[in-house]
């Protein structure tokens, strides 16, 4: 999830922090998740596009997905280029998958001497999180991405990805 990323950005730079599952919780015996926490509110996203709505239309809003990006970043990319009224320029030929970070990468430009890829914070491992705690953060997360879908008619397939982690 978000969280479990944000928190191992955090963790890299400050090893000294509590666990995952005790930052998660203002009580983990009744399940209560600590949502003023900024690693599980960042994940909030209906929240957060409520408050964007109130300067911008939906219209005027383009959604990405992270997953599809590193999937099929061509494919996303076409997306942004078609919103935003562009040729679309930016094709496979512009992306090679790096197997090191575990993502895909920009070919580099003729001008330059490298690729661009996603910096050194990108595709660290994450720390094992106890199942239980993933169970209980979906359900917390839930209403919130059934009201994000509901505004946007945008599905991330969060619901497929609780179902493959959960089962």
């Amino acid at each position: 999830t978000r969280a479990i990323s944000d928190y191992t950005q955090t963790l890299s730079k400050k090893p000294e922090i509590p666990t995952f599952e005790v930052l998660a919780f203002k009580n983990r015996t009744l399940g209560l998740i600590d949502a003023s926490w900024s690693a599980i509110r960042i994940g909030i996203y209906a929240l957060h596009l409520e408050n964007w709505l109130q300067f911008f239309p939906l219209s005027q809003i383009h959604f990405v997905s992270g997953e599809r990006l590193i999937i099929d970043p061509a494919g996303e990319m076409g997306k942004v280029q078609d919103f935003l009224g562009l040729k679309r320029i930016v094709t496979d030929k512009h992306f090679y998958f790096n197997k090191t970070k575990g993502f895909p990468c920009l070919k580099k430009p003729e001008d330059s001497s490298t690729p661009r890829c996603l910096g050194k914070s990108k595709g660290r491992t994450h720390p094992k999180i106890d199942p239980d705690v993933i169970h209980r953060l979906r359900k917390f997360y839930r209403p919130f991405n059934v009201m994000f879908h509901q505004i946007t008619g945008e599905d991330f397939d969060w619901e497929k990805d609780e179902n493959q982690e959960i089962s």
